[in-house]
């Protein structure tokens, strides 16, 4: 199966189009939303196209297809919107038989990781940066951010083909790509 990772939308229309553009482009099962779904937070600037409303619109019709988890900008009252769960602070997940700790990335982190399996996989957002390495015998994985990626870094999104990690910027190029051991 192939999924599709996103995260830190921070409420921008003009990026949710383009995640869902990509989305369909890429024909993946899935599509795991990281987190800071609708809202930019007091800390970011507005980002292009600011229009939560819009956005959640979007994501809706995507229903079916979205694995979400809550991000430290997203706020109980947006499950009232959204038309899918984001199920918690983490979620745990068999992919392609390799085991994912998927999670936005405010309470655990790189410097704060959950207890992994050997080749396991730990997937974030938060910090809005690329991440695609392995760290003893664990993969931390970022797909950077849609809207407001950080350190001049391109706006991206990332998808696991199998057991490739790759992850791209919006016109297609690929930032950073990681292949990943089977667990099973």
């Amino acid at each position: 199966m192939k999924y599709f990772f996103a995260s830190d939308i921070h409420g921008s229309a003009f990026y949710t189009k383009k995640i869902i553009e990509k989305y369909r482009e890429s024909n993946a099962d899935k599509l795991i939303l990281l987190g800071d779904l609708l809202y930019h937070g007091p800390r970011n600037d507005l980002p292009k196209d600011y229009c939560p409303k819009e956005v959640f619109a979007m994501l809706n019709e995507f229903k079916d297809d979205i694995i979400a988890v809550r991000g430290n900008c997203d706020s109980e009252v947006d499950q009232m919107v959204l038309e899918f769960p984001m199920q918690s602070d983490y979620c745990i997940g068999n992919f392609n038989d390799i085991y994912f700790f998927i999670t936005h990335g405010h309470v655990y982190g790189e410097e704060r990781l959950p207890k992994l399996p050997k080749a396991g996989a730990f997937i974030y957002g938060h910090v809005h940066l690329p991440i695609a390495k392995k760290v003893g015998d664990v993969y931390i994985l970022n797909p950077g951010s849609a809207s407001l990626p950080k350190e001049q870094n391109p706006n991206s999104y990332a998808i696991l083909d199998n057991d490739l990690f790759s992850i791209y910027d919006f016109d297609g190029n690929v930032l950073k790509e990681i292949k990943l051991e089977k667990n099973i």
